[in-house]
């Protein structure tokens, strides 16, 4: 019998945890594309990819990461609520001069929370890693999210300085904080929300997971939730947040985003809540949703140039 000990395999061998960015698509307005960048490769998953479009003659500018919603369930990141035109939201950040990237993360069925905000996160670190190679400003960037990705977004925002969330997936080193957070229609107080009954088989909804908190967390411990809740995170320290809900919304109880709004300025941070009157989720019979995406653009782009 051999009493040789195996060796570790060598270092070349090793899963890359991320790829660098390859050269981008040039669209005719001098906007730049960079379509698909594994910006992360947890081993056993997909490869978590993020598409990035930076404004034409732009140096250095700042970069919003845009969060889709879904449910933490189904979505990526080539989604936008089907209320909002196609790239809509995208031109308006290039518009004002601003890089947006929109990223995927592990949805619920494949990893049950923190690995959503590691994700986030890990998607924040990335940026900031190669913003020399993708002509990005590293210490202006934001977060903006609807629904599901409200809640990511509102999440990243508030643990920028808590180590222990960081997770280990991606790049690691750069901090995650960000400079603002757009958070539309996401839960902020998960143990506010009542759990959810089974889908009866007959539903209209086959699809629909039967419950979407409970898939989320693998759990409906207090202790789980609460963790999982933004409000549990807020501190003075916070970055300015701008929160948009409709009063009307029958999947997220506007609730949500006043308890935030409460929580951050009695906390001491910064906060403005502007809620959509008669409006459901994702801003169904809201009457003037371009206004809604140009308070939204407007927001962050004051906060991440501004000198403070």
């Amino acid at each position: 019998m051999s009493t040789q000990q195996e060796s570790a395999p060598p270092a070349e061998w090793a899963l890359p945890q991320y790829l660098s960015p390859v050269e981008p698509l040039r669209r005719a307005d001098g906007t730049s594309h960079y379509s698909g960048i594994s910006y992360a490769m947890p081993p056993g998953y997909r490869p978590l990819q993020m598409d990035l479009w930076t404004p034409a003659d732009a140096d250095r500018p700042p970069c919003v990461v845009w969060i889709h919603g879904g449910a933490w369930f189904f979505g990526d990141r080539r989604d936008l609520p089907p209320t909002i035109e196609p790239n809509g939201l995208f031109d308006a950040l290039l518009n004002t001069g601003t890089a947006v990237a929109s990223i995927d993360y592990r949805l619920s069925a494949e990893a049950p929370f923190p690995a959503q905000l590691h994700d986030t996160k890990a998607a924040i670190r990335y940026l900031r890693h190669h913003a020399d190679q993708l002509n990005l400003d590293p210490h202006r960037i934001g977060v903006w999210g609807e629904s599901a990705g409200g809640h990511l977004a509102a999440l990243a925002a508030l643990t920028g300085g808590l180590p222990e969330l960081e997770g280990e997936v991606g790049v690691l080193g750069p901090d995650s904080s960000v400079r603002a957070c757009v958070d539309w229609y996401g839960l902020s107080d998960l143990d506010s929300q009542p759990d959810e009954e089974p889908v009866p088989l007959e539903s209209p909804e086959p699809g629909r997971p039967y419950d979407i908190i409970g898939m989320l967390l693998g759990s409906h411990a207090h202790e789980a939730k609460r963790a999982a809740s933004p409000v549990t995170y807020v501190t003075a320290d916070a970055p300015p947040f701008l929160l948009m809900h409709g009063t009307h919304d029958a999947v997220v109880p506007v609730t949500h985003s006043e308890l935030l709004h409460d929580a951050l300025t009695q906390g001491g941070a910064k906060s403005e809540l502007l809620l959509v009157d008669g409006a459901d989720h994702i801003f169904l019979r809201a009457t003037d949703i371009p206004a809604l995406i140009e308070t939204s653009v407007a927001f962050l782009t004051t906060h991440l140039t501004s000198e403070d």
